[in-house]
């Protein structure tokens, strides 16, 4: 029986591995994952048009890099992730004009 032997590739990152940014901004600092279409499953709402993220559509999570009014170390991004929201890509990148 022949040996099968993996042929090396781009390598792929393991589910653990999260892909986040942390961005500044005039409304404080931001933890930012780029979502793809095909890691969607679920309907969301985008808090920036008010309108439905369908499944299978490109977008960002983000929430704030510390959870406010609290005790917690600034960079504590776990707690924070309570905040977590679902976003157009063009709407979070328009959010400061909307306001």
């Amino acid at each position: 029986m022949p040996r099968r032997r993996r042929v090396p590739g781009p390598r792929r990152p393991a589910p653990t591995e999260r892909r986040e940014t942390v961005e500044e901004a005039a409304d404080g600092d931001w933890v930012v994952r780029s979502i793809t279409g095909s890691a969607t499953a679920k309907t969301y709402r985008c808090p920036g048009c008010d309108q439905e993220i369908r499944p299978g559509t490109p977008h960002v999570v983000a929430w704030p890099a510390y959870a406010r009014d609290s005790d917690l170390d600034p960079w504590d991004t776990e707690s924070s992730a309570d905040w977590r929201r679902h976003w157009h890509t063009a709407c979070w990148r328009a959010r400061d004009r909307r306001r």
